[in-house]
């Protein structure tokens, strides 16, 4: 089975496995849900320690707000703060542009920690693309940042639910206005995406054989070229030469259909062809419990299924299942990764 383009830095070794978490938005709920994951690290995570980037007076600020003792949490031996001061003071729910280039420092360091092996793997926590893009940065987005830092030519951002038999949906497209996505498409980026998510599926989520089933992009996956003919020019000759290379990829399927136990129920993930043909269906299912993968990257890299809710940072009512999952997740994925 052929690699992605992309090599994994070796293990960091013996040792507690150690994930860095950037705490993401300062006005959003990102510090305070650090805080409530983490104030039960040590009896959900015994085998790991963590190293929270952000500004250790607002950490312990929004660790209040959620009834945490953040003093007390840090001086844990496998919990502690690497301090990156904000730029200016952040208010809850108000997003400030001079502290874009605050969030990029936390997501720089994580990065260039877990390159470095200092890292087995980094959680994010969610950001504002605005405020960086109104810091005077260009900025698409968690993933595609990564793989240019990375300098990863092609990444595939999963996300996934939680449970025995997860539902996860791949994306061969990401933050791309619709009319953009056919021509995006190619048959090459389908087989690279493909082997991404076959090789990522085996190595980090202990998969042996993944079955992955594949969306068409029109309505009907293209009713046999009066509806499109994507499926039959380019989604299709990727699904035989993925085939040949000896990934078990199947489609397209109509979209509308697919998502159903039946079809699910044998399958290890699902390549959608845009970003919401796919993820409006695995939200539904698993909304505050699941998860967001960059997969294909050199490093291990997991967050959250939402964004920064504003309306919900300080007032200690927001949930932090998808952040403990991401948190799961990103352990597990070192722990396998170790295992090789």
């Amino acid at each position: 089975m052929n690699a992605p383009a992309s090599s994994s830095p070796a293990p960091r070794g013996p040792g507690p496995i150690r994930i860095a978490i950037t705490t993401g938005e300062p006005a959003g709920v990102g510090p305070e849900l650090t805080a409530a994951a983490l104030a039960g690290a040590a009896a959900h995570w015994p085998d790991a320690e963590f190293v929270v980037l952000g500004d250790r007076d607002l950490l312990a600020a929004r660790a209040a707000a959620v009834n945490v003792d953040w003093a007390a949490l840090s001086a844990r031996s496998r919990v502690r703060v690497e301090h990156v001061p904000l730029a200016v003071p952040a208010q809850p729910g108000k997003l400030d542009a001079a502290n874009g280039r605050y969030v990029l420092a936390l997501l720089d360091r994580a990065i260039d920690g877990a390159v470095a092996h200092a890292f087995d793997a980094i959680v994010t926590a969610p950001l504002q693309k605005s405020t960086i893009n109104d810091a005077g940065v260009p900025f698409t987005g968690h993933t595609e940042y990564l793989a240019e830092r990375t300098g990863t030519p092609q990444v595939v951002m999963m996300l996934a639910g939680t449970g025995a038999r997860p539902l996860r949906v791949a994306l061969a497209t990401t933050h791309l206005p619709l009319k953009d996505v056919s021509a995006a498409l190619t048959v090459d980026g389908l087989v690279t995406t493909l082997r991404i998510v076959d090789h990522d599926l085996r190595r980090h989520f202990g998969v042996p054989q993944p079955r992955i089933l594949v969306t068409g992009l029109n309505p009907h996956a293209g009713e046999n070229g009066y509806l499109g003919r994507e499926e039959i020019e380019t989604i299709s000759p990727a699904l035989k030469r993925a085939a040949d290379a000896g990934i078990d990829a199947r489609g397209p399927y109509p979209a509308d259909t697919l998502f159903q136990p039946r079809y699910l129920k044998d399958a290890d993930c699902v390549l959608a062809m845009f970003h919401d043909q796919g993820l409006p269906v695995l939200k539904y299912a698993t909304f505050g419990e699941g998860i967001n993968v960059t997969l294909g990257l050199p490093i291990i890299r997991t967050s959250v299924d939402h964004g920064t809710a504003l309306d919900l940072a300080g007032t200690g009512r927001a949930d932090a299942g998808s952040l403990i999952a991401a948190v799961d997740t990103a352990v597990s994925m070192a722990r396998h990764r170790r295992a090789l």
